[in-house]
């Protein structure tokens, strides 16, 4: 009988693990990053987080496509005005610039494959890439304020 308990209450602890796991808003994706839940004027995505020096440098390097409502949120150390840019990145993207308070700074359209820099046009914080076109038609602009950034992890 004492066997029998244990086993239920290892089920029974193993089950509110998974449970507590499942209701937490950074996740992992197929690739090992850490994923976020934001929202931007009621628009709601999943971000891949880019907080290390090695996740930045790679960013959306490599890969053909990108789901709709998925990005990528990079996390800067400190904030300055970075710059990005599209080498070795296939599809076409926008990103915004947002500051340490959350709140979008400005938005920029990137050409695939380009060595273009695109630079933030003050001190941000975050870089948050989206398919190209992805802000304009959920009618985003700067001023507006990212929902759920702060709990992405410290930038490196």
């Amino acid at each position: 009988m004492q066997l029998h308990t244990t086993y239920h209450f290892f089920c029974v602890l193993i089950l509110a693990t998974a449970v507590c796991a499942s209701q937490s808003r950074v996740t992992f994706s197929q690739t090992d990053s850490p994923r976020l839940e934001l929202s931007i004027g009621g628009q709601k995505l999943e971000a891949e987080v880019a907080a290390t020096p090695d996740a930045r440098d790679q960013g959306l390097m490599g890969r053909n496509r990108l789901a709709d409502n998925h990005g990528m949120l990079f996390v800067f150390p400190e904030e300055h005005a970075y710059c990005m840019w599209m080498q070795n990145t296939h599809i076409p993207l926008s990103v915004a610039f947002i500051n340490a308070k959350g709140v979008i700074i400005n938005i920029v359209d990137m050409k695939p494959d380009s060595q273009d820099f695109h630079c933030a046009s003050k001190p941000i914080r975050y870089g948050l890439e989206m398919n190209a076109g992805w802000f304009d038609r959920k009618k985003i602009t700067p001023g507006k304020y990212v929902n759920g950034i702060e709990k992405a992890p410290a930038g490196q």
